[in-house]
């Protein structure tokens, strides 16, 4: 059984999808959070895991907390993501800047990462996969989303008064947008970025971290094919440095994951970012 709980800071209100689990020894129900949503004026049901997202109890509350404005918003982002798919497919930047600044006037940058440009690409992805679209065009629409994350980075100014981050990729990786995603929403939270997303040597990675001396890693690998690889890196980061190492990307998802002396992230929104970070 799972329901939204919400918790008030100040005069907002924060919302979390959580369910009841059963602990055998005290013979009692627990809760345990299936995902932190964020702040309740902003959640719309594409937040929902999927596997909850038809829950009427759960929509019920959902709407009880934004009942103007939820319809509005959830026709915003299904109406945005339908236009930035064909803009990035026929490489239309220009189009696709517009998408971006539009939708931001009403929810913010990070809901446009989570929300609008991951679930595009992953749509592009699978579209590519089952042959409806072409290698071509998939490479078109990755560099054109690539291009996208970087002229969001460039309007980015904030302080960088908090922790140094090594974002980097296994050798043999060469899918770096998701590196180029994090850099820039977490140099919008004022961290200091080092971002190696490109595919290089270990032995440059152990050069760079012994030489900038970044207060933690995160590891993107976005093939399944490339965890092996993944883990070679994280063990060797190990036997040199003494630094928190946290391993995501869609390769994650797979259920053959090797062991990796690291956090492995699953899937989380932006915005937990920050907090795990502060975890470790």
């Amino acid at each position: 059984m799972v329901y939204i709980r919400a918790k008030k800071v100040k005069s907002d209100q924060y919302l979390y999808l959580v369910k009841s689990v059963w602990d055998s020894k005290k013979s009692t129900s627990r809760q345990e959070i299936v995902k932190y949503l964020g702040k309740a004026s902003d959640v719309i049901k594409d937040d929902i895991p999927i596997e909850y997202r038809n829950d009427p109890k759960v929509l019920s509350v959902l709407a009880s907390f934004n009942p103007k404005d939820i319809k509005k918003r959830e026709e915003a982002t299904t109406k945005s993501k339908k236009q930035l798919y064909k803009k990035l497919i026929s490489g239309e930047i220009e189009e696709c800047i517009k998408i971006y600044e539009e939708y931001v006037k009403i929810f913010n940058a990070a809901d446009f990462f989570d929300k609008i440009l991951k679930p595009t690409m992953y749509e592009i992805g699978e579209h590519w996969a089952s042959n409806k679209i072409s290698i071509a065009t998939e490479h078109v629409a990755s560099n054109i989303a690539q291009t996208l994350v970087k002229i969001i980075m460039d309007r980015v100014s904030g302080s960088t008064n908090k922790k140094k981050i090594l974002i980097c990729v296994p050798l043999g990786e060469e899918h770096h947008l998701g590196c180029d995603v994090l850099e820039t929403y977490l140099s919008i939270k004022g961290f200091k970025i080092y971002n190696m997303g490109t595919s290089m040597p270990t032995e440059s990675i152990i050069s760079f971290i012994e030489s900038n001396k970044p207060d933690m890693v995160f590891v993107s690998i976005t093939l399944p094919d490339n965890l092996s690889a993944g883990q070679r890196l994280v063990k060797k980061i190990k036997e040199e440095h003494n630094i928190p190492i946290f391993v995501g990307g869609s390769a994650m998802q797979t259920e053959k994951i090797p062991k990796m002396d690291a956090k492995i992230v699953l899937n989380p929104s932006l915005e937990e970012i920050p907090k795990i970070i502060r975890s470790a």
